[in-house]
């Protein structure tokens, strides 16, 4: 590349920070000295390097970009602005109300993939979408922009190993080292020695630049794809940078600049500024677009009555049935196939499933990047552990992203291994998520059955499954709509209405029997579907029994099932008395358990006739 294509790069990266400047000026608010120190790499990246068509954000083969730091939003906004994809002028419309310029990114953006801000994930995301690059037979490249702030975040380590060890060399990240965090200096300061260390112990080839020398960022770029390491660069940088009154000066964080301040900046800028707008871009190889469309249909699961299959299993049954005619359904899991049973796939479809160790944050994050390239991620792991990687979830719901989530060794029926164990937190922890579905199958059929509506449907999906087999309750063909429940038990003269799910259910039929030995009848109905709750059923159930229910849940009394019904239900007058955990529970035989924390078919029994 030439002296006047550099100057032009530096021209364009001080555009970059003026429209940065300008936009967070007008907003009031925004991260513009985050905006300066990245925009000579943002711009070597889109204007001089990146292969994609900027009138089609989403062709499958483009170029990747990933701004990991998502405070820098206005940069990458600005970047967009200035290959013409939309008019400069409604860059000064940042943050306002109803435009999806937002203060981060989101995928109201046709550039945006995924939702950022939350450090720590981006590179996770990237992970992703490298694997699917190496699936699908693609040759675009991933490209991270990361803060040396967030490299403080366990998660981006897991991510930076799990990348070394599948050998991503189509993945680079870039670490814009300005040293100065929101409070304080970050922990490292310009010691780029240190995050060249910690990448190279993870199996990535490193580079040390200048990340305001062009010439230097550009000759770095161009051998990016070399061997077969993820390559991360890092590069030192200023906050600030081009503006000589803040330029690596501490509280400038997250401060836009007053009117008078603004156009003292862009005065000292705007001499040697260029715009992006009309500049040739490097276009991507036109390759083959992936398969990614859903069949027309799956074949059916074959239970036969009397089987006792646990649930956690059936996912890896129906995992495996769906895989074969679904090409866009990927697994990903960490370390726990043989007890979830996603093995089943792996054995069969091993280049579609990803191991990602015992490291959740980075697994959701990674299959948020899976879904971003049109698959279908099934992520599984036991319950409780996916709480650990909340945030990623929280993000993921933002992201508006595809992903399916599958909890096993839930509530206390698992047993003997004890609280730490037991999944009693995630009916709350996933009903929570903006956009989520919610599914609780009791039995092998339900749980198949609501596999596949997982794959159909669109946004995060949580499925939560059991370790104690159950039996079959449903023919192979009964249908399992999102948003259903299916009543069981049902009689004139039923006094209460009793709604469980999973394992309690089947103590909610033994209840029902045993009372029904007595004379009282009790209706007992699936609420397989937590959210959306089949609520119109549990109404038309609950109005036979004069708005008298019980829930029966192996969950925290808080933001379970009980909750659920209450909150649908209380504004029609129902009544609901909720059997849930009410305390921190300990190591026992599932039986006992159950009856200790009084879930059980006499602790229903009980409930019942306190109301009748």
């Amino acid at each position: 590349m030439n002296d006047i294509d550099i100057e032009s790069l530096k021209g364009i990266a001080n555009q970059l920070r003026i429209h940065s400047i300008e936009a967070t000026t007008a907003a009031g608010s925004g991260h513009p000295s985050s905006c300066c120190s990245a925009a000579d790499l943002v711009a070597a990246l889109f204007f001089g390097h990146m292969r994609y068509d900027p009138k089609n954000p989403h062709y499958c083969n483009n170029d990747r970009f990933v701004l990991s730091k998502g405070h820098a939003a206005p940069l990458l906004y600005a970047a967009w602005a200035e290959t013409g994809l939309f008019q400069v002028g409604e860059l000064l419309k940042l943050r306002q109300f109803g435009n999806d310029l937002e203060g981060h990114p989101t995928p109201r953006l046709p550039f945006a993939d995924v939702a950022t801000g939350s450090l720590g994930q981006g590179l996770s995301v990237g992970v992703g979408m490298a694997l699917c690059a190496r699936l699908d037979d693609l040759d675009y490249r991933t490209y991270v922009l990361l803060g040396d702030g967030e490299c403080a975040e366990g998660a981006l380590w897991e991510a930076a190993s799990l990348a070394g060890i599948q050998h991503l060399n189509n993945l680079i990240a870039i670490v814009d080292v300005n040293r100065l965090g929101q409070s304080q200096s970050t922990a490292f300061g310009h010691d780029l020695d240190v995050y060249k260390k910690r990448f190279e112990a993870f199996g990535w080839r490193t580079e040390e630049i200048n990340g305001h020398d062009m010439e230097e960022i550009l000759e770095v770029l161009a051998a990016v794809g070399l061997g077969s390491q993820p390559l991360v660069i890092l590069a030192k940088t200023l906050k600030g940078a081009g503006i000589s009154f803040i330029q690596d000066q501490d509280g400038w964080h997250g401060k836009p600049l007053s009117k008078e301040e603004s156009q003292r900046a862009v005065a000292e800028l705007r001499p040697i500024s260029r715009s992006g707008i009309g500049r040739p871009i490097t276009p991507p190889s036109r390759l083959p677009e992936p398969k990614n469309d859903a069949p027309a249909s799956y074949p059916s699961p074959a239970y036969k009555p009397g089987d006792t299959v646990a649930t956690r299993e059936a996912f890896g049954n129906a995992l495996l049935r769906i895989g074969g005619v679904d090409l866009r359904v990927v697994a990903l899991d960490g370390d726990t196939k043989n007890s979830t049973y996603s093995e089943k796939f792996f054995k069969k479809f091993p280049n579609r499933f990803t191991e990602c160790f015992i490291a959740e944050q980075n697994m959701v994050g990674v299959a948020t990047g899976f879904s971003t390239r049109g698959k279908v991620p099934f992520v599984s792991t036991f319950a409780c552990f996916l709480t650990r990687a909340f945030d990623q979830i929280r993000v993921a719901g933002i992201s508006m992203a595809n992903v399916k989530l599958v909890g096993s060794h839930v509530g206390v029926s698992i047993g003997e291994d004890g609280p730490s164990q037991m999944g009693l937190e995630d009916l709350a922890m996933m009903r929570a998520v903006v956009g989520s579905t919610v599914l609780y199958p009791a039995d092998a059929v339900s749980t198949e059955k609501l596999v596949e509506q997982m794959a159909v449907h669109k946004g995060i999906c949580y499925l939560r499954t059991s370790r104690p087999k159950t039996a079959i309750l449903y023919n192979n063909d009964e249908p399992f709509p999102i948003g259903g429940a299916k009543v069981l038990r049902q009689s004139a003269g039923d006094k209460v209405t009793v709604v469980a799910a999973g394992v309690t259910l089947y103590e909610a039929l033994k209840a029902a029997d045993a009372l029904k030995a007595e004379g009282t009848g009790i209706t007992v109905v699936d609420a397989y579907s937590i959210k959306p709750l089949g609520k119109d059923v549990i109404k038309a159930a609950a109005k036979k029994t004069k708005n008298l229910v019980v829930t029966v849940e192996d969950h925290y009394a808080e933001g379970g099932l009980g909750d659920a019904v209450a909150g649908e239900l209380s504004a029609d007058g129902v009544k609901v008395q909720k059997l849930a955990v009410r305390e921190l529970p300990r190591s026992g035989k599932p039986d006992e358990l159950l009856a200790k924390y009084e879930i059980d078919s006499n602790a229903i029994i009980k409930a019942v006739k306190a109301l009748v």
